[in-house]
């Protein structure tokens, strides 16, 4: 995706829009109009209806015969940037981080305890600041998530 074109997408893809970009991202599935408006809460069907042409103009979105929309291409800007998509399941980035310092430490820990030998100092650092870290960020992306 070249520059202009995400500089144009970080600016149209705020608020409701982003609301129902991130709907029927969730969805996995085409989405009828009436069932955005209800699912999202919009006061009615043509507040919905707005925004999903407004992503079908920004050729995030494609209209079925039947009028329902799905998702054309997947887009990582904004607060997407910070998520990796698992299924339905949005996680954050630094998730994965998180996980493998937290389990390697303890690993390492366990390791150091059946063998009967004293862990290293530097290691237990290294591995117990990089977990509190990694986990600080994914709670932090996590709380200021827009969805």
């Amino acid at each position: 995706m070249n520059e202009s074109k995400e500089f144009k997408l970080e600016s149209e893809l705020k608020g409701t829009t982003f609301k129902v970009y991130w709907h029927l991202f969730k969805a996995g599935q085409p989405v009828g109009v009436r069932e955005t408006q209800r699912a999202l809460g919009l006061s009615s069907p043509s507040v919905a209806l707005h925004h999903l042409e407004k992503l079908r103009r920004l050729r995030l979105l494609t209209k079925d015969a039947y009028g329902r929309y799905s998702v054309k291409e997947d887009v990582k800007v904004g607060a997407l940037r910070s998520f990796l998509k698992f299924g339905r399941f949005m996680l954050p980035r630094y998730l994965f981080y998180a996980i493998f310092f937290s389990s390697t430490t303890a690993l390492y820990l366990i390791q150091a305890f059946l063998a009967s030998k004293t862990p290293g100092f530097m290691a237990l650092t290294l591995g117990f600041s990089a977990s509190v870290i990694f986990w600080y960020e994914t709670i932090k992306v996590w709380k200021e998530k827009l969805f």
